[in-house]
């Protein structure tokens, strides 16, 4: 199977898969008890007439499959619908708090690949008392949770020591940096564990492997042997990590944003499920999932190019 192809056909499998999902995305909240017009009357008693004013003005009294024909369609020109508690458009308010949530992301993203990969590295290479050590703080860190390591890393390093601010997203790109420094971490801090636990596993089972005693048989460099030979044929395992990483991100995103006051989708989120804004908590949703989507397509067609032992279209390609 051509690479082309490859591609062509995992993106036809992702759309369909999305499709899938946005079905789920639509009809999960009209399972939870309670309506939008209850929480747009406030508990105010109204009369039949404004009632009927309100479910028509949001379309609630239509069939669910025509309102999910509705939506659907809204969603692919760009309109995510108007939010029930802020009273504006929903793209408004995505267009304001989607850029803070991704650059907090990002920067947690960063950290964690970076910090990951060097601490599996050296654990896999130098060993002994340096393996041991990274094992312990590994397990501490996969062990802590991002709400948990929030509160910590805010009481010590915002509250105790003043080094960071202790909340919001900064005004301009290198204040938000500097505000967003210790939420990154305190998102970072449980995948570090996690992708340092797997790149280490990976390169003791390729230092193990039959090739790289080869090379070392032939008197290539200890350095080049780990570059070339243990570290580049590890990174496929490594890799396939990057959906689980990003979709964890984007989840814990909601815990930390909350704990730092982050004005983000994540913070939005929350307040909108608790409100039962359905269009804002529909269209967040909906991007999570086709954010998590588009990272698992992209290790899908960067497998084959890192690793040219797997066969496109195989099943470990598409793992």
């Amino acid at each position: 199977m051509s690479f082309t192809r490859f591609a062509v056909r995992r993106l036809a499998e992702m759309i369909a898969t999305l499709f899938c999902a946005s079905f789920v995305v639509f009809g999960a909240m009209y399972l939870a008890p309670g309506s939008p017009a209850s929480f747009l009357l406030s508990g105010r008693s109204a009369s039949p007439e404004a009632l009927a004013a309100i479910n028509a003005q949001y379309h609630l009294n239509d069939p669910f499959v025509v309102r999910y024909l509705r939506w659907l369609g809204d969603m692919a020109h760009g309109d995510f619908g108007r939010s029930i508690t802020y009273r504006t458009d929903v793209s408004r308010l995505l267009a304001d708090r989607l850029p803070t949530t991704l650059l907090l992301v990002a920067m947690a993203l960063v950290v964690v690949v970076v910090v990951g990969l060097l601490l599996g590295r050296l654990a896999a290479v130098r060993g002994g008392a340096t393996d041991s050590a990274i094992l312990v703080t590994t397990t501490f860190a996969v062990g802590t949770p991002s709400f948990v390591a929030a509160v910590l890393l805010q009481g010590l390093f915002a509250v105790k020591l003043g080094w960071f601010p202790s909340g919001g997203a900064g005004d301009g790109l290198v204040d938000e940096l500097w505000h967003l420094t210790l939420p990154a971490i305190a998102l970072a801090l449980y995948l570090i564990g996690l992708l340092a636990r797997v790149t280490r596993s990976a390169m003791l089972e390729a230092l193990d492997s039959e090739h790289v005693t080869v090379a070392r048989s032939r008197g290539v460099p200890e350095r080049q042997v780990i570059r070339r030979h243990v570290f580049r044929n590890s990174l496929g395992t490594v890799l396939t990590t990057g959906g689980l990483i990003v979709s964890t991100l984007l989840v814990c995103t909601i815990l930390v944003e909350s704990a730092f006051s982050i004005g983000g989708i994540g913070q939005l989120l929350e307040l909108s499920t608790t409100t039962k804004d359905f269009p804002t908590v529909q269209a967040i949703s909906l991007i999570i999932v086709a954010l998590f989507m588009i990272v698992n397509l992209i290790v899908d067609l960067l497998m084959p190019l890192i690793d040219p032992r797997i066969t496109l279209g195989s099943r470990r390609s598409a793992a």
